[in-house]
């Protein structure tokens, strides 16, 4: 009798700790990892952030479960530079990616109403470079690439090679593929990692089925997933159904061509006084496709929040949601406009770089805004300190968000900075900036000029400082140019064919 007690012990015993064992791995200590990339995504194109005339419902309701970050910001004003340094931690001269692949240089060249011959950029993300996702995969996480990579021109570069052991539809191109017999958002894709779906398919909703059913395949095991959504980046493209309905939003609110544009700024002109690339800013929302588009995302982030709400993984799920620059409002299209920021997508004004930026920690059930600047390379070792790991990766530029967002700790005062040293297809000159509390200067570098602006009073960038605030502007030019100099030695070259009167004006 006493044996048999023993033994119904010991097979009891054994059962709770199988049970326990089971338990645990269903439900790992370590959370998963939804970073939820969007592309040229503007600040101001989620209603939680000033829309009012795109929807976002499902975006509102995840920011009323995270920490809104109202001064986040990208890395670059486009999408290359500011994707390597969330890989990497880096800022983008560090990673040599400094423009957008291939660059506007290697398509257009030099033309003669540039003034500098630009440096090159490179075309990959270095192997070299330790990711975050190869550092998450030691630490027994399964981690999977979905979307738009555009971090490598060669298949060795792509994310299968960088720490992803999952790498769905990124490759090379930066945008929908629309060559011959391709359909863009709509299948055929055209795309080496990513099989073709039935005809008529769009591309987010199938994305967000590949990251549903990953997560499906491991439930048990911490899981690292950074879905890199192409929308809202062009083609633009939409289901019609959903086009109709801002069609008629339109149509209600009272929109009319007129009022959405202004073709006549002074960065526009040339000597010719003739704007002769067509540019033209956007300055009310009201693009019907490019809604529909922001509803697409929202949708498809709906559909990946109720799966996890359902299986209940959501509260042991960290989500993090940025953009890879502002919102493309000043050629291409100008679907959408960033007001109250100035400018969009390729400057160094706020709305080129400001963007939305918002964390849901695991287990945090309120919400919470911060005005505490933060960039994209904090995203790298916010991401270590929530898993928990404690390696050691050299040269990582960003500072760990966890201590401001669980306990409200203060970040130290710290400058952010920026060097595009290309011409952007949206307009602008090849610029460097720097943001230090809430003081911003912008440094042109086509004309010689500065901008200075106090952000905190000045959040659309109205009034330029730099004669009248001149200690603050000489500190900041001081912390800039030092900073450039210390980490890229690519220069600017003079070009020998510039024809100075056919350039923008204004130069010092």
């Amino acid at each position: 009798m006493v044996r048999l007690s023993h033994l119904f012990i010991t097979i009891t015993c054994c059962f709770v700790i199988i049970s326990c064992a089971g338990k645990k791995q269903a439900e790992p200590n370590n959370p998963n990892v939804l970073f939820i990339i969007a592309d040229d995504l503007g600040y101001t194109d989620i209603e939680a952030y000033g829309s009012s005339f795109y929807d976002t419902p499902n975006i509102n309701s995840v920011i009323d479960n995270s920490v809104k970050f109202n001064s986040g910001y990208a890395n670059s004003p486009v999408c290359s530079p500011s994707r390597a340094s969330f890989q990497t931690g880096k800022y983008p001269v560090k990673t040599g990616v400094t423009d957008w692949i291939k660059g506007r240089k290697a398509f257009q060249g030099t033309t003669v109403t540039d003034r500098w011959i630009v440096p090159d950029t490179d075309y990959e993300l270095k192997l070299e470079e330790t990711t975050i996702a190869e550092v998450l995969r030691k630490n027994n996480y399964v981690t999977a690439f979905i979307g738009k990579w555009h971090l490598g021109e060669e298949e060795k570069y792509f994310p299968e090679y960088q720490g992803y052991d999952i790498n769905i539809a990124g490759w090379k191109m930066g945008r929908p593929n629309t060559g011959k017999g391709k359909k863009g958002y709509f299948s055929p894709y055209g795309n080496p990692r990513l099989k073709d779906g039935p005809i008529g398919e769009y591309l987010p909703d199938r994305l967000t089925e590949e990251a549903i059913k990953i997560l499906k395949d491991n439930i048990g095991k911490p899981t690292f997933i950074c879905l890199s959504y192409y929308l809202v980046h062009g083609p633009f493209q939409a289901k019609k159904n959903e086009i109709e309905i801002y069609n008629k939003k339109r149509i209600h609110k009272g929109i009319n061509k007129e009022e959405e544009f202004l073709e006549n700024q002074s960065w526009m002109q040339f000597a010719t006084g003739n704007n002769p690339k067509k540019y033209k800013e956007r300055i009310k929302q009201g693009h019907p496709i490019y809604a529909a588009m922001v509803k697409s995302l929202d949708d498809n982030i709906g559909k990946l929040v109720n799966y996890l709400k359902t299986s209940g993984q959501y509260d042991n799920t960290l989500i993090i949601f940025v953009s890879d620059n502002g919102g493309l409002s000043t050629k291409e299209g100008s679907p959408t406009s960033n007001l109250p920021l100035a400018k969009g997508k390729g400057w160094m004004h706020e709305g080129g770089i400001r963007v939305p930026f918002f964390i849901k920690p695991p287990r945090f059930k309120s919400s919470k805004i911060s005005d505490i600047p933060v960039t994209g390379i904090d995203i790298f070792p916010t991401i270590l300190s929530y898993t928990d790991n404690h390696s050691i990766v050299k040269d990582i530029d960003g500072v760990d968000l966890k201590p401001l967002i669980e306990a409200n700790k203060p970040l130290k005062k710290r400058p952010i900075y920026w060097h595009y040293p290309h011409y952007g297809n949206q307009g602008a000159n090849p610029s460097s900036a720097v943001r230090f509390g809430d003081y911003k200067l912008i440094q042109d570098l086509e004309t010689g000029g500065y901008e200075l602006y106090n952000l905190k009073e000045d959040i659309g960038e109205t009034t330029n400082l730099f004669n009248s605030k001149t200690d603050i502007a000489e500190k900041l030019k001081k912390m800039l140019t030092a900073w450039v100099s210390e980490n890229y030695n690519r220069p600017l070259i003079e070009n020998p064919e510039w024809n100075k009167k056919d350039s923008i004006i204004n130069y010092n």
